[in-house]
Formats: C-alpha cells, sequence, structure tokens
C-alpha cells in the first residue's frame, strides 16, 4: 500500500491528487483535490471509482488511454462532476502508478485563472458594446410606437364596423408588446438600491412566482445551506436576474422535469478582477436537453435564443444585474443537466 510519508508529500502539493487502488476504489485525495471536487475526503474513500466518477466520459477515456498505452496522458479544460454536484474544469494528468496495491493517479488543476478573467472581460467588453447599441435602438423606436398605437386608437373610434375594429386592436396590443420589449432592454440601467439581502427569501420568492405559472409537470426542488449569510445587493434586481434564468431553464424543459434551487459557500472565487477569500453561490439546475453546442459561446449575447419565439433577453438582462450587485454568471451544459451558477461576494 501507499505509505504514508508520499501521503504526507502529496498533502502539501498545490495540485490536487487522487490514488484509485487495484480493486478500483478511491484510496486517498489530498486537501488540495478536496478543495477543488468541493467534498471531504471522509465521504470519498473507500468509494467505487466507477460509482463516483464513470459519468465523466472524457475522463474515463483518458484513464483507458493511459492504461493502454501504460504512458501518462494529460487533458485540458476537463469538466468533472461527482455525486450531482456542480462541475469544475480542470486540467487533468493520468498516471499509471506502479506501487503496490496502487492502481492510477490523477492529479487535478484547476483552470488557469487568468484565462477564466481574460474570457470574462473579453465577453463583457462584447456585451456592453450590443446591449448599448440596443439600449439606443430601444429610445429610437420608443417614440414611433407610442405614435402608432396613438393613431390606431383615434383610428378604433372613427370605425363604425367592429369586424374593422379587430385589425386597429391588433396593432395596439402589437404596439404594446414591442413597448414592453423596449422598457425591458432600458430596466437595467436603474442604479441598485443596496440593502442587506435573505438569498432564500429572494429564491423562495421566485420559486411561489414559477410555481404558480408552471405547468404541473415541472417540480422545484430545495437544497440550501442555511448557515449562509446575508450579502449587500439589491434584491428586487437579485428576484428579477434569477427568474429570469429559472424561467429558461423551466422553458427548456417544456413542461416535464426538475429544477433545484441550490446554495453553498465558495472559497478563493475571483469576481470582477477582485480575489474574494468567501462568496456565495446560488445554482439553478435543471435536468432538460441543455444547450445547444453552436449556443454556448453567444448564450449571454443579447437576442440570441435557443428557443423559437423567444426574445433572447432574459439570460442578457440577468446577467447585467447580476453584474450591477458585482456578482457574476457561469453556466455548464450537457444533455439531461444544466446548471447556472451564480457568485456573490461575501
Amino acid at each position: 500500500m501507499v505509505s504514508n510519508t508520499l501521503y504526507a508529500a502529496y498533502d502539501v502539493l498545490p495540485t490536487g491528487v487522487l490514488l484509485v487502488g487495484d480493486d478500483g476504489h478511491v484510496i486517498y485525495l489530498n486537501s488540495a483535490a478536496e478543495t477543488l471536487i468541493g467534498l471531504s475526503g471522509t465521504l470519498l474513500v473507500g468509494q467505487p471509482f466507477e460509482g463516483l466518477f464513470g459519468h465523466n466520459t472524457e475522463l474515463v477515456a483518458a484513464i483507458n488511454a493511459a492504461r493502454e498505452t501504460n504512458e501518462t496522458v494529460t487533458e485540458h479544460d476537463l469538466p468533472i462532476q461527482v455525486n450531482g454536484h456542480p462541475p469544475v474544469r480542470v486540467s487533468c494528468t493520468v498516471l499509471v502508478h506502479d506501487c503496490p496495491g496502487c492502481s492510477f493517479l490523477l492529479e487535478l488543476r484547476p483552470v488557469d485563472q487568468r484565462l477564466r478573467i481574460a474570457r470574462q472581460e473579453n465577453i463583457r467588453a462584447q456585451q456592453e458594446a450590443s446591449r448599448e447599441l440596443l439600449r439606443n435602438l430601444a429610445h429610437e423606436i420608443k417614440n414611433p410606437l407610442g405614435g402608432i398605437r396613438g393613431a390606431a386608437q383615434l383610428l378604433e373610434h372613427e370605425l363604425s364596423r367592429e369586424s374593422l375594429r379587430e385589425y386597429t386592436q391588433v396593432i395596439i396590443k402589437e404596439a404594446d408588446r414591442l413597448q414592453s420589449l423596449m422598457e425591458r432592454l432600458l430596466t437595467p440601467h436603474r442604479i441598485p438600491k443596496m440593502s442587506l439581502v435573505n438569498i432564500h427569501e429572494v429564491l423562495e420568492r421566485v420559486r411561489s412566482l414559477l410555481l404558480a405559472e408552471t405547468p404541473r409537470g415541472i417540480s422545484i426542488r430545495r437544497d440550501y445551506d442555511i448557515s449562509l449569510p446575508e450579502i449587500k445587493a439589491d434584491s428586487e434586481q437579485l428576484i428579477q436576474a434569477v427568474l429570469n434564468v429559472a424561467r429558461n431553464a423551466v422553458q427548456a424543459m417544456k413542461g416535464e422535469g426538475e429544477l433545484i434551487f441550490r446554495t453553498r459557500a465558495a472559497r478563493q472565487v475571483t469576481l470582477g478582477n477582485r480575489r474574494h477569500r468567501l462568496a456565495m453561490r446560488v445554482d439553478i439546475i435543471d435536468n432538460g436537453p441543455g444547450i445547444p453546442e453552436a449556443l454556448r459561446e453567444q448564450i449571454f449575447f443579447p437576442l440570441v435564443s435557443g428557443r423559437e419565439g423567444g426574445s433572447g433577453l432574459g439570460l442578457p438582462l440577468a446577467q447585467t444585474l447580476i453584474a450591477q450587485n458585482n456578482g457574476e454568471i457561469e453556466f455548464d451544459s450537457m444533455p439531461g443537466q444544466t446548471v447556472f451558477s451564480l457568485y456573490f461576494p461575501i
């Protein structure tokens, strides 16, 4: 078996190390691996590796390649997930270990934070340019819309035949719909009204709204860490942001599925170029079909929608509102599970 001296050496490493025995069970993971995966070693040691990680197809493929070639295999930007917890992206090196009782070793390193920050900054810059264009367009459209609606109302009073008034009602209703769309484009410009907010009260408000408007085939499950403290934010903006993300998930499931609201503490998180020792993570998880690969790079861009008839504004508005409250939003998606993660500093 692996010696205690080797365990001690692994435990001081900044990268995660996980050992799997000849019987296919996890025999050790160091503190860096625990932090990266988000689970204690006491929960994982002794568990079958296949049962914990078997559904991570890219990871299994890397392990099989290392075994077949008897060489070290490294995969970059690899999503791994354990026991339904949100996936984390890592660089993973597989070594076929030659010590007695040990089958292979995994070395896990978080995806480079600098690359992640640069990617977020680039996306924010592109999105802000798109939003500024849309705001200018919305201002230009609002005034003609008011004139069209007013003219349709005046025309309606002049028409004697009821059947003709149906056409003016179409004009009025469509003008109102476009007016509402323009308001939604301009709403994020409001300055947040900061106060101490209980995130679980926000989630419960959203949950009650969704239950009132969604079909019975959708269930909403709660998985809260009630020890989390209050955060400084605008509660109405948070409600709108979470509602937009959750509604998007409900629509993706097309009336059948489960939505999960999960809250957890997150450690050492970078938000807006600032490193926070402690942050709050809010996961909105659905078991729908997942986000199409072709849309993943543009999902937060205005007017991009994977749903027929969708406005493509829900997620961009949610991201804007979250950013105004010093937060970040990320997502990871695969068929059967999509996770939108909202981070806020504590």
